[in-house]
């Protein structure tokens, strides 16, 4: 099995939106709907938010036999939503909805975006590699992370219902 990262572009929202539908069709079936919901994401407001983040930044895509397996966008910073916490004071590239369709859960799609994102960050000389996901419940999105060099810096809730957050760093250079 060979992993290759491409370059994505808008003709990916679908399979990037099909990404993220099965990753909330799963959680929902491990009874984690605290994350992502019930309800598919390429149905609400996720749609112009990734579109934005891909305007804003870099958009890579895992494909596995050619087909698209996961994805990743690569920005300057954490974006409006975060602009509460603060700032790491100096250059970072900021991780945006890593996702991978769930028939590929395992393969490594996701640790082989990251390390691609670790050194297109590294190539560009910055020296600083931020993400946030959801803290919540098990807190397996954070675990995920540590695994792969991060450490959380800065812990964060939002919206009316305190939705549970981490960021965490990983310097590259």
């Amino acid at each position: 099995m060979t992993i290759t990262i491409r370059e994505g572009g808008p003709g990916d929202l679908p399979a990037i939106l099909r990404m993220l539908d099965s990753g909330v069709e799963w959680l929902v079936s491990q009874g984690r709907t605290r994350q992502w919901g019930t309800e598919p994401l390429s149905g609400t407001r996720t749609v112009e938010a990734v579109g934005r983040a891909m305007a804003r930044g870099t958009t890579y895509i895992a494909e596995i036999g050619g087909e698209p397996a996961a994805t990743l966008t690569l920005t300057d910073g954490p974006g409006a939503c975060l602009s509460h916490l603060p700032a790491p004071g100096e250059p970072e590239r900021y991780i945006h909805w890593l996702a991978s369709g769930r028939r590929f859960k395992g393969l490594g799609a996701g640790s082989a975006l990251l390390a691609h994102a670790a050194e297109v960050t590294r190539r560009a000389g910055v020296g600083l590699l931020r993400v946030d996901c959801y803290a919540g419940g098990d807190r397996k999105p954070v675990a995920y992370y540590e695994a792969h060099g991060f450490a959380p810096t800065h812990a964060y809730t939002h919206g009316p219902d305190a939705w549970p957050g981490q960021v965490l760093a990983r310097r590259v250079g």
